[in-house]
């Protein structure tokens, strides 16, 4: 029974710690930017230039697009910034 509880004792610190170092998206948001489409603005929150795959449409013309069309100019507009 003592192995287990080592065991535990130093694996919830370490797991504590190890989940702490992880960013979540909001720890790496940038401020939010419009994209002018053809259907009207997209607002679309950024997030780091290397990572574009959580950028998304936080406002956009619901009733001339969809929800995956509008995070699609975000995630085009991330791309272009990286490429600058």
């Amino acid at each position: 029974m003592k192995k287990p509880l080592r065991l535990l004792a130093v694996a919830v610190p370490l797991m504590a710690t190890l989940t702490a170092c992880i960013p979540s998206p909001e720890d790496l948001e940038t401020t939010p930017v419009k994209v002018q489409t053809p259907k009207g603005v997209v607002t679309c929150q950024l997030y780091r230039q290397n990572r574009v795959n959580w950028d998304r449409a936080i406002d956009f013309p619901a009733t001339k697009m969809s929800v995956p069309e509008a995070d699609n100019y975000c995630k085009q507009e991330g791309l272009r910034r990286l490429k600058r």
